[in-house]
């Protein structure tokens, strides 16, 4: 399964560049945790959004969690302002943020920390689009979501090289400037 290996590929990255934030990816959801969320979200996850989740829910511990953000997640990265989300901010991402018309089928992965802007799986096509609040919304920016985890390998690999004006590591950490 591509999406997988794209997020092996991406996992690995931050194993061998940045092991601290490698040691702080959550474990995997379970299929009882997303059957509950599709439930509840009344739309079926697209399958690489859930074989991803299956690996890593990125979601950070309840205790741990801003009640006062609008979601929460793996914090830092893929760039300073955005993280990828775990599956109770999908859910609460997804219930509260709707998308302009035409758009329902939409289920966040990646946002900032106010909700305002992220990316979105398209669950009828699997393909990627980006959003942000007030502005028009691109459909399509990736054909899948492994597509969208090979342009995060290949901006970590740029990160590694020292070839990337934003983006480096410290004690084990990626920093932004």
């Amino acid at each position: 399964m591509r999406v997988v290996e794209s997020w092996s590929r991406v996992t690995g990255l931050l194993r061998e560049h940045a092991p601290a934030d490698h040691a702080d990816l959550s474990g995997p959801a379970t299929e009882r945790m997303l059957a509950a969320a599709e439930e509840r979200m009344g739309i079926a996850l697209p399958h690489d959004l859930r074989a991803w989740l299956l690996r890593n829910n990125l979601d950070l511990p309840e205790g741990d969690a801003d009640d006062d953000a609008a979601c929460s997640g793996f914090a830092g990265f893929p760039d300073e302002g955005s993280f990828f989300l775990g599956i109770r901010s999908i859910e609460k991402l997804h219930a509260n943020r709707p998308l302009p018309e035409g758009i329902d089928e939409w289920i966040p992965f990646l946002s900032d920390q106010d909700g305002w802007s992220g990316r979105f799986i398209d669950a009828r096509d699997g393909s990627v689009g980006s959003r942000f609040v007030g502005e028009a919304t691109t459909t399509g920016e990736y054909p899948s979501l492994a597509d969208c985890f090979d342009s995060v390998a290949a901006m970590l690999t740029s990160i590694a090289g020292g070839s990337r004006p934003t983006g480096s590591v410290a004690e084990g950490r990626l920093v932004w400037s």
